[in-house]
């Protein structure tokens, strides 16, 4: 579960929050888009773990650290979400597809 310290609202459709996991801070960001938010989680180094709208191809392009969850609604979602895809960044910090959400953010 994750513990949120902190939420900023923009507008009816967007919010960040500041998220606890494991003692270890992230920022989370919310936007809603048709019927399934856009959720991304941001370490403090830029590492980032996105739902299904995260583009990993264009990650890879930039060489950022990204990873991909699908079929999550909530942060909590994306903690127990299966990672479906992983940025050549992320795999050397050990990032696995397969591996929880959760797991691959505490790799960051």
């Amino acid at each position: 579960m994750v513990f949120v310290s902190s939420r900023i609202v923009f507008g009816e459709n967007a919010f960040t929050e500041k998220l606890v996991v494991e003692d270890r801070e992230f920022e989370g960001f919310s936007i809603a888009v048709d019927v399934a938010p856009f959720l991304l989680i941001r370490s403090k180094e830029g590492c980032m773990l996105g739902c299904g709208f995260l583009d990993i191809e264009a990650a890879d392009a930039l060489n950022s650290c990204a990873v991909k969850v699908k079929g999550v609604k909530t942060f909590d979602d994306m903690m127990t979400a299966k990672v479906v895809e992983v940025s050549k960044a992320a795999k050397k910090k050990g990032i696995n597809v397969g591996m929880t959400g959760k797991a691959a953010l505490l790799r960051f």
